[in-house]
């Protein structure tokens, strides 16, 4: 396979895509201060559905990879504050 390979490009440039896509995603719901939890949910649903149009196949790897990492965002964002913390 060289450089040229159609397929070979497809899959870089679709990998480009996820990379930017969900790099797109977690930096809106971290920044986005407007931005409400279940609109947040919305974009993670919106965001799958959108990886798996790109990659049908790998929506295992989605939830074993992306799915966590978004999780984790949303939880660390609207996670219910502690009573009597100061924000």
């Amino acid at each position: 396979m060289t450089e040229s390979n159609p397929a070979m490009l497809d899959e870089k440039r679709n990998l480009r895509r996820l990379r930017w896509l969900v790099d797109l995603t977690s930096s809106i719901l971290y920044q986005d201060p407007q931005l409400t939890l279940p609109q947040a949910m919305e974009l993670v649903q919106v965001t799958e559905r959108v990886i798996l149009k790109i990659f049908p196949d790998k929506q295992f790897a989605y939830d074993l990879i992306l799915k966590p990492r978004f999780e984790r965002i949303l939880q660390e964002r609207w996670r219910p504050q502690p009573s009597g913390s100061v924000n």
